[in-house]
Order: C-alpha cells, then sequence, then structure tokens
C-alpha cells in the first residue's frame, strides 16, 4: 500500500529545492490528509513542525537540509518509500511549563527538548528549586537552569555539561547553567513524573526570562514544569540511526 505524503520544508533555499524535487517525484497531500509527514530542514524546523502537527497524531521523518540535524534522517531522493516502510519509530512525550509573569499573566507552552531560565539582566539569577512539593535547593546563583527531556538531552543540556539520557529513560535532567553557588552543583537526573518549580528571588533586581523551545516569557516570577504525557510524538529514523544510537554515538565521540 502506498503511504500518502506531505513534504513540508524550511525557506532555506536548499529545503525548499529538495521539497519540489520530492514533490514531483512521489507527490504531496496536505498534511491532514497524510500517513506520514517528511520535515525538510534542520532541528529547529523538526521541532516547530512536531508542535505544529502533534494533533493529527501522524509520524514525522525528517531529512536533514540544515546543519547539525540531530533529528533528521541523512537526504535522499531515492528509495523514499522503502525507508519509511523500514523506518522504526521513537515516542517521545514534551515538557508542559506553567509560567506566572511579573504581571500576573500565567502562560502555558510545551517543549521537546527543554525548558531553560535564563537571566535577563547584568547580575546572575537567583533560583530556589522545589520538587514534588519539596523544597530541594534553597538559592541558585547562576545564569540559569534547565529541565531537559531524553530527546532534548544532547542539545542547551548537553552545552552546559548536562547529562545524555537515553530514549526510552523515565528520567529528566535538571541542569545548571554557569552555577556560581552551589559552585560545584551542575543539576540533578528526576523521576519522569517529577514536577520541578523554580521560584525566581529578587525578580525585580535579578530578572529571568523562560523559554520552552523558543517561546519565552520575559520577567517570570515562578516556573513550573512536568512530563506532558497525554501528548505522544512519534519520530521515524532510518534503522540503526535511531535517536538511542545517536545518544550512544554522542556519548563516545
Amino acid at each position: 500500500m502506498t503511504q500518502k505524503i506531505a513534504f513540508v520544508a524550511s525557506d532555506v533555499p536548499t529545503a525548499q529545492t529538495a521539497r519540489a524535487a520530492l514533490a514531483a517525484r512521489y507527490g504531496s497531500v496536505p498534511e491532514a490528509e497524510a500517513d506520514v509527514i517528511v520535515a525538510l530542514g534542520g532541528d529547529g524546523f523538526m521541532l516547530a513542525t512536531m508542535h505544529r502537527t502533534q494533533a493529527l497524531d501522524v509520524p514525522v521523518y525528517g531529512m536533514n537540509r540544515g546543519t547539525v540535524g540531530f533529528l533528521m534522517n541523512d537526504y535522499s531522493e531515492t528509495d523514499l518509500p522503502e525507508r519509511l516502510i523500514a523506518a522504526e519509530q521513537e515516542v517521545i512525550n514534551p515538557l508542559a511549563m506553567r509560567a506566572e509573569a511579573g504581571d500576573g499573566t500565567i502562560h502555558v507552552a510545551l517543549a521537546i527538548n527543554e525548558v531553560s531560565l535564563l537571566r535577563a539582566g547584568p547580575q546572575a539569577a537567583k533560583l530556589r528549586i522545589t520538587i514534588d512539593g519539596r523544597l530541594r535547593l534553597e538559592e541558585l546563583i547562576c545564569d540559569g537552569a534547565l529541565v531537559s527531556t531524553p530527546a532534548g538531552s544532547t542539545a542547551y543540556n548537553y552545552s552546559a555539561h548536562g547529562p545524555i539520557l537515553p530514549i526510552g529513560s523515565d528520567v529528566l535532567a535538571l541542569t545548571a547553567v554557569a552555577a556560581f553557588r552551589p559552585r560545584r552543583w551542575r543539576g540533578a537526573l528526576l523521576p519522569k513524573s517529577a514536577t520541578v518549580r523554580f521560584d525566581v528571588i529578587e525578580p525585580d533586581k535579578r530578572p529571568v526570562m523562560a523559554d520552552a523551545d523558543s517561546r519565552w516569557v520575559e520577567s517570570v516570577l515562578w516556573v513550573e514544569i512536568r512530563s506532558e504525557t497525554s501528548i505522544a510524538h512519534r519520530i521515524l529514523f532510518d534503522p540503526g540511526h535511531g535517536l538511542e544510537e545517536r545518544l550512544l554515538r554522542e556519548q563516545f565521540t
């Protein structure tokens, strides 16, 4: 049975050219009618595609027409139907962020990679960390902190010296960004079921912004983060090149 494919591409010329070539060769249908969505671009476009199509319950197969392409497969115009049939599926639950801004408004957002808090002024941020209602760290002085999913653990989390998490592991990474006090505190591994709360200390003097996959809230007072298990993103990878393999390979390079 022939799969109906929706080809989508970033604005990069190489991605647009690839979309035109693939659509001419295999045909393209609207996303709502597709059996599979093929996203052409980089990791940022892949995340945007997953967010935009999460209500469709359609798997997404990415082909790299960007830079890093950690979430993408290699690009090729040949044998695409066979590759889609043979592809292995990974299921990822996003993080749900709830944050209160300084004006009292409540903001909600989803993040497939991570939710991060970052200082928004010249002085270091001061954060209080509570896990499942229990105070765990009275004061973290830092440039920021983040909570990452396994899928996002090789992104900003890894750059901040956080741990790489195997796909399928029921854990989240809580990682400090340039911690000053406690000086040697890098973060913690948390169960996937945990609810993490950051309270901003001295928010007027030390403003902090929150970011969920490039959806940001300025001047937050507090942020709560939990895994949203009711939403499942389905990502397709060529055999032997799934996220599990990529995570392992990243740790030995």
